[in-house]
């Protein structure tokens, strides 16, 4: 069984930065792809960043190119989201999510808030 939580999240102005973490805990964790993912008030779930866990490999969303920066320590099972030069429409929950073999796990969620 994989556990994911999240840590990070708070209330930053708009130009801030927040750095987000997701520490995976389970007997043996080998993720294909870690990723993080957000959903806003009356939204769906969005797609934000991902990381190949072996290669490093990342794909972002176009709305955080340049802005965010995925990134993971292997050694930790922990991935990270490096966020800049926030913005209002940035306002969500943001999740963490491991792709193993064949099955989704995610984390309960951080609350990230951008004011203007």
């Amino acid at each position: 069984q994989v556990q994911l939580v999240e840590s990070g999240g708070g209330l930053v102005q708009a130009g801030g930065s927040l750095r987000l973490s997701c520490a995976a805990s389970g007997r043996t964790f080998s993720p294909y792809v870690m990723g993080w993912f957000r959903q806003a008030p009356g939204k769906e779930r969005e797609f934000v960043a991902a990381i190949i866990w072996s290669a490093g490999s990342t794909v972002y969303a176009d709305s955080v190119k340049g802005r965010f920066t995925i990134s993971r320590d292997n050694a930790k099972n922990t991935v990270f989201l490096q966020m800049n030069s926030l913005k209002p429409e940035d306002t969500a929950v943001y999740y963490c999510n491991a792709r193993v073999k064949t099955l989704d796990y995610w984390g309960q969620g951080t609350q990230v808030t951008v004011s203007s």
